[in-house]
């Protein structure tokens, strides 16, 4: 069992704690944010101690490892500080802001000799899984392209100020709340992006960073890619890769946090359509479970180092072109 502290307690901090509520593999034993005092009643709601501080929580003895659900910039200097205290580290996406940063922090675990978690917990999908599968058996013949779209509403309750909708933490609109995890599935399945053009809007958010974002990408194996996200738009959630024998598309009935059915759809050279839907599951446990087995058992883990890299430097090539009109740069 992995003791773990929970940092960061807004939305979704609160959430990953609920969620993985009665873990025979995780159990959260200490919580604490920016601000303690905004969070006890939260604290007195789980019944989890708070405590005033990050060094406090690494101090702990009760702490086996970290959760950190912070902006994105202070994830470098937070994770050196869990190595330092010889702790375990699951972080949220993206895992930071720049490829250099990100290449120091993957470069110090490896080097601790543990396992970095990371918040993408999008590919423990049932329907994510299914497609991962189809694309690697090769059914769907030569891989054309892959398209996704991500958007909801819930940033419609975010302060003007918060972090969230920041340039300096979200430099690309949706893209490190949403559309990150679109492209690490895309990564997870057609292998690294070489170049992207990307756009950002403003339409109805008071977000300085803008409400919309579109990318286009070239992968290095000659595929095409496309994502968008919308942040104040109804949920809608759709993720299709195109192969020249088949196409298979995921299709959401809501947001993975509150649960719901998945669907997918697949259509061959017959021109037919199959539909198979899947029941409720909880990915975000999925994820932090998957982490535990790995660190408590050394079982494998989904995601490679390569593959947190190419993330978050496409992530940075994608916030280089929104400040360059849409211009193409080498990721």
């Amino acid at each position: 069992m992995i003791r773990a502290a929970m940092v960061g307690l807004g939305w979704w901090g609160r959430h990953m704690v609920n969620s993985i509520k009665g873990s025979d593999k995780i159990e959260i034993t200490r919580l604490t944010a920016r601000t303690p005092s905004k969070h006890q009643d939260f604290a007195d709601e789980t019944g989890i101690p708070l405590v005033d501080s990050y060094e406090k929580a690494l101090e702990d003895p009760d702490v086996d490892a970290v959760i950190l659900v912070t902006p994105h910039s202070q994830h470098e200097d937070q994770v050196m500080a869990a190595l330092a205290a010889g702790k375990q580290i699951f972080c949220e996406k993206p895992l930071s802001l720049t490829k250099d940063s990100v290449q120091r922090m993957v470069a110090a675990v490896n080097k601790a000799g543990i396992v970095m978690g990371v918040g993408h917990e999008r590919r423990y999908e049932s329907t994510m899984e299914e497609i991962k599968r189809i694309v690697d058996s090769g059914e769907l013949g030569t891989l054309m392209h892959v398209e996704a779209n991500f958007s909801h509403d819930i940033f419609t309750s975010v302060e003007s100020d918060n972090w969230r909708g920041s340039t300096e933490e979200a430099p690309a609109a949706g893209m490190t709340g949403m559309g990150v995890h679109l492209t690490d599935l895309f990564i997870s399945m057609l292998g690294p992006v070489a170049a992207v053009s990307a756009q950002t809007a403003r339409r109805v958010l008071d977000l300085p960073t803008g409400d919309i974002v579109t990318v286009q990408m070239k992968f290095e194996s000659g595929a095409t890619g496309f994502v968008g996200a919308i942040s104040s738009t109804p949920y809608y959630g759709r993720f299709t890769v195109f192969g020249d024998k088949k196409w298979v598309e995921a299709r959401d009935d809501s947001h993975p946090q509150h649960g719901g059915k998945t669907h997918l759809i697949s259509c061959g050279k017959d021109g037919a359509q199959h539909s198979e839907t899947f029941p409720e599951k909880d990915p975000v446990r999925a994820n932090l479970e998957a982490w535990a087995d790995a660190v408590l058992t050394g079982a494998d883990y989904r995601f490679t180092d390569e593959q947190r890299v190419g993330n978050v430097a496409l992530l940075e090539a994608i916030s280089r072109s929104v400040k360059s009109d849409g211009s193409w740069q080498q990721v």
